[in-house]
């Protein structure tokens, strides 16, 4: 049932009748005990609602729905009465009051934060008409303050109900003046000694309090009449609960928090919240360190007040805030919503929306009925919540599917998925749950997914995380294609960076991997990319990116003294990399004294050096990479690709992007295979750029291959 039909009831009959036969109705069915009581209960928890606006018909409905409720008179009993619109607000009201905790749940338990979200989102999803969403708070106020004679269990069980999901819906709501005695009182049942204690620590009644702040208020409008400022000032005392989430976000005791008494002041611009300020500051002498400017310095979230503590009447410190009506309208209704800012959280954007517009929904002065025509289909368009047989709540992705619930219960639920009931019936797995369905999945003893699940179009899975979880399935089944494809891709990966001195094992533990064959199969399954070969080769080595060489004579020659030379050469002696093999760091070097060109420079296992070490050992030094931050080393690449105009211009481009210098190119046509074969020098930093440089050239258009040269 709709906002506007619960508003608009009593079309054909005159909506003060309704309530008129409302009322004969509750007098009629007042012949015992239990429906005296019923009816006692709903008077009360009509008077508490009432102050929030909500219409006569409404209320005849609340204080009606205990009778049905506790089952004293049957809901067709309206209908014979004349009464079924109110009948209809009754159903909504006893579909809501069938939501809580599980039974047995207690605080601290992993429930306590998802859980308690979910359902408190459930509540507002389940009816169409939010105004409800009030009455089911008020009742659960009712309920509290009853239980002042319970057991302790039974307070302390309403009390964590209260506290997870009402309180923090009456929050998020804005309904302040329930919000205060809700946390009070279910912070009363739930640790009375640190009750308690703040409370005598006040030193004072409520009352009291509340006294106080009037004699604030009256000073401060008069001040302010004075200085020709008009201002709408409220204020209350702050309750115990939120004093002692205060202590303990703080870390403070209760005489260093300034703001047990607070104060707003509303005005109509920016030039009079400074005017209010001075006339604030001219009565009592402030706090230093207590003012906070968020007009000049808005919070991130936007939000923009002034705020001071100042030292008021009878020497107590006060709080005041001051802020324009515009102001203050974003901070009740925009991102900087207060509930933001009290739950110390973020939530989804589109549910601050919705947040949002039923805030105003709820605003008497709004034009309710033409903003719920606005909403009335897609305020809760992205989610729903299913139920589980336990009672557990599942929040689900909008047009989600039995199959997306069991998968999101567990993945190994979802694998074993053969069907599924919804409210004891079945239903195919394309079904589009709705919101507090109760759903029971039917599961297999093996696994056994079905491809078609992968297919958006077919309708099995709404989530793309649940289909990923197929897909992760099917690629573990096809493992050994997998491993396949992924020895081709590690050996395609050394072959173009031309390493050849690095056991495959050593790279796959590098990845945290088991062995060659696990590092193919990730390879394979797309779980790695061949760049983390490379990032994998720049740890084996060492991670360090130089541009010296340190020099060190062999073991044979330790009278010698070691030296760093610099790349480019120090003093007469000149260092130069060898062509041949073009060292990279942090690949293993060596140095070979040549005669008259100084040091080159070679890798291990460079087949030249090998010679050269056979026939002149006493010529080789040993050579470590030094340490640099922006050093760059000269690498050959031999390019093959099919001619086209711009490929030298787009290739130029790949490699200044990769911050390789091109030191040479040079290309010539092989006939046999009509390629151009380009020989490409450039300076590089290290192996992990010079792998993504070529996976980037490999991909430019008409580019068949690219090899570091041997």
């Amino acid at each position: 049932m709709s906002l506007s039909d619960h508003e608009n009831l009593g079309n054909s009959v005159d909506p003060g009748d309704i309530v008129a036969r409302g009322q004969h109705f509750i007098a009629a069915n007042a012949d015992n005990a239990a429906a005296a009581a019923a009816i006692r209960e709903g008077k009360e928890i009509a008077a508490i609602v009432r102050t929030l606006g909500l219409s006569e018909n409404l209320l005849a409905a609340v204080e009606i729905y205990p009778l049905v409720r506790d089952q004293i008179v049957d809901i067709k009993a309206l209908e014979n009465n004349d009464l079924g619109d109110l009948s209809r607000i009754v159903i909504d009201l006893l579909q809501l009051g069938g939501f809580a905790l599980p039974a047995g749940w207690r605080p601290g338990e992993a429930l306590a934060v998802k859980q308690s979200e979910a359902l408190r989102k459930m509540l507002l999803a389940v009816v169409s008409d939010v105004r409800l969403v009030l009455v089911r708070i008020a009742e659960q106020l009712y309920r509290l303050r009853q239980a002042r004679n319970a057991s302790r269990d039974v307070q302390q069980a309403i009390a964590a109900e209260t506290r997870e999901i009402y309180a923090a819906l009456a929050n998020r709501l804005g309904v302040w003046q329930l919000k205060w005695e809700l946390e009070d009182l279910a912070f009363r049942y739930l640790d009375p000694d640190t009750y308690k204690s703040i409370a005598e620590a006040l030193n004072e009644k409520r009352q009291e309090r509340e006294d106080f702040i009037e004699q604030v208020k009256s000073t401060l409008q008069a001040e302010l009449a004075k200085q020709g400022v008009k201002a709408e000032i409220s204020g209350r005392p702050k309750h115990i609960y939120s004093i002692w989430r205060k202590m303990q976000r703080k870390n403070r005791g209760l005489e260093s928090l300034y703001d047990i008494r607070a104060v707003r002041v509303l005005v109509d611009d920016v030039k009079d919240c400074y005017a209010a300020l001075g006339a604030v500051h001219n009565l009592w002498s402030y706090l230093p360190g207590e003012f906070d400017d968020y007009i000049a310095n808005p919070k991130d979230n936007n939000y923009q007040s002034l705020h001071t503590a100042v030292v008021g009447p009878e020497g107590k410190t006060v709080e005041v805030q001051i802020r324009s009506h515009a102001m203050h309208r974003q901070a009740e209704l925009g991102v900087a919503a207060h509930w933001r800012y009290k739950e110390g959280g973020g939530s989804p954007a589109a549910f601050d929306q919705k947040i949002r517009f039923l805030r105003q929904l709820l605003d008497p002065s709004g034009d309710a009925e033409d903003l719920l025509a606005q909403i009335r289909d897609d305020v809760f368009e992205d989610r729903v919540y299913a139920v589980s047989p336990k009672g557990d709540v599942v929040e689900l992705p909008a047009r989600a599917t039995p199959l997306d619930f069991a998968y999101n219960v567990h993945t190994q639920v979802g694998h074993r998925c053969r069907g599924a009931k919804v409210n004891g019936r079945i239903v195919p797995l394309t079904y589009q749950v709705q919101n507090g369905d109760k759903i029971e999945i039917i599961t297999g003893s093996q696994s056994r997914p079905s491809r078609d699940w992968l297919s958006p179009k077919l309708g099995y899975l709404a989530g793309p995380r649940n289909r990923a979880k197929v897909r992760h399935w099917f690629r573990h089944q096809d493992r050994d294609q997998h491993q396949r494809q992924g020895r081709e891709i590690l050996d395609r990966e050394l072959s173009r960076l031309n390493v050849r001195d690095i056991a495959t094992d050593d790279i796959a533990r590098q990845l945290k991997l088991k062995n060659t064959e696990a590092l193919c199969v990730s390879l394979g399954a797309g779980d790695l990319t061949s760049s983390a070969i490379a990032t994998a080769l720049q740890h084996l080595r060492g991670a360090e990116t130089p541009d010296k060489i340190k020099l060190r004579r062999s073991a044979k020659r330790k009278s010698r003294t070691s030296e760093s030379i610099p790349v480019s050469g120090v003093g007469d002696l000149l260092c130069n990399f060898a062509r041949c093999c073009r060292p990279v760091p942090p690949e293993p070097i060596v140095g070979y004294i040549t005669q008259g060109r100084g040091v080159s420079i070679h890798r291990q296992d460079c087949g030249n050096f090998l010679g050269l070490n056979q026939r002149n050992p006493e010529r080789i030094i040993q050579v470590d990479w030094g340490e640099s931050e922006s050093a760059t080393y000269p690498v050959d690449l031999t390019l093959h690709a099919y001619d086209r105009s711009g490929l030298i211009r787009d290739i130029s481009t790949v490699l200044a992007d990769e911050h390789a210098n091109v030191i040479d190119l040079s290309s010539h046509t092989d006939k046999k295979t009509m390629q151009t074969v380009m020989d490409i020098s450039i300076e590089i930093q290290d192996l992990p750029t010079l792998s993504t440089a070529i996976t980037r050239l490999e991909q430019l258009s008409n580019v068949v291959s690219v090899r570091r040269k041997a």
